[in-house]
């Protein structure tokens, strides 16, 4: 049943955002999103090994991953709620709800699709600050063939009202910037080996776009 759902999911078949027990279906999506980021968190979690206190850092990145996601959907969706309607287009906000939620689960199917490369690359390469900039990569990847599916799902919506295509941006723009930050705040999600393993970092507060171009640069040996 789960893999008939993943695979009209990832064809935006016409069903996925029809009306008729909306709760329902969004409830499934939602199920899609806590499943398939616990499998990339879980994965995400390994660097640096499974034993001991890094067992923790398993568990711990499995959580965050949804709750990253989650979250982030959470905290954008009223500031997009009040873009929809300054444009005139409340009307239409419970059929956007549908397709983001939509293309928030097919970005964590994409994600977790990425996990045997994160395993890969943790075999492979040793290096901290490669393994955030590669988890960063893959989430990224990942977003941006979510945008396809995002796409596809809002063509219905575009088609009868052109400016749901600046709100699609917006979306993303909104999205981003909200989930940079989320990510710097509940970090660790990779945790290094040779600090002790906790969920949330102390003075987890601060700037995560400073901080990223800082990995950059180390990871470059600035």
């Amino acid at each position: 049943m789960m893999l008939l759902q993943i695979n009209d999911l990832l064809r935006a078949r016409p069903w996925v955002l029809q009306q008729g027990r909306t709760a329902r279906r969004l409830l499934h999506l939602a199920l899609l999103v806590v499943t398939f980021g616990i499998i990339y968190g879980a994965v995400m979690g390994t660097f640096g090994g499974v034993f001991g206190q890094r067992f923790w850092q398993v568990v711990f990145s499995a959580l965050k991953v949804p709750l990253l996601l989650m979250g982030t959907f959470a905290l954008s969706l009223p500031s997009f709620f009040v873009v929809n309607t300054l444009f005139g287009l409340r009307s239409d906000f419970s059929y956007s709800i549908r397709a983001l939620v939509a293309m928030q689960a097919g970005l964590t199917i994409i994600l977790a699709s990425f996990a045997p490369f994160t395993a890969l690359w943790y075999v492979s390469f040793s290096n901290y600050q490669g393994a955030i900039l590669f988890n960063t990569l893959m989430f990224g990847t990942a977003s941006i063939a979510a945008q396809r599916l995002s796409r596809r799902f809002y063509q219905p919506l575009i088609q009868r009202e052109p400016k749901h295509r600046l709100m699609l941006r917006i979306w993303l723009v909104i999205y981003a910037f909200v989930g940079i930050q989320m990510a710097w705040i509940l970090r660790p999600f990779v945790g290094s080996p040779d600090l002790p393993t906790h969920f949330l970092r102390q003075n987890a507060w601060g700037n995560a776009y400073v901080k990223l171009l800082n990995i950059i640069w180390t990871f470059l040996g600035g």
